[in-house]
């Protein structure tokens, strides 16, 4: 009988920078870096509106490029500075594939990434 293991992945983000830390094999190895994001800035633009849309599309498309890298997410721990990892549990939640993790939240400064990757491995002993 084989044994399940939880695909757990971390993520440190703020509004445009995000990194990725998952398990090695899948489930049962180390954490490790496995992506680093960084969200595009927007343009100057002469209307308001149109100034919100281009940073909701913006941060649209940076939430899609860090969930590239988490397939069939069974835990997540999000960290990071600012409302951004707010932001991206609230899109998880709105979006079907995700909907059913589980996610945690703390707040944290910015830091190495071999210091996030012992973070997480501590968040999911």
């Amino acid at each position: 009988m084989s044994e399940k293991f939880k695909k757990q992945f971390g993520v440190w983000l703020n509004s445009n920078h995000a990194i990725v830390v998952g398990r090695v094999n899948g489930g049962n190895g180390e954490f490790i870096v496995i992506a680093e994001e960084k969200g595009e800035g927007s343009a100057s633009n002469s209307s308001e509106n149109t100034a919100n849309n281009a940073d909701r599309a913006s941060q649209m498309k940076f939430f899609k490029e860090i969930t590239s890298h988490m397939q069939n997410v069974d835990e997540l721990h999000l960290t990071g500075t600012g409302v951004a990892q707010e932001q991206f549990m609230h899109y998880l939640a709105a979006t079907p594939q995700y909907k059913n993790t589980v996610t945690k939240l703390s707040t944290s400064n910015e830091m190495s990434k071999e210091s996030l990757v012992e973070f997480i491995s501590e968040k999911f002993v």
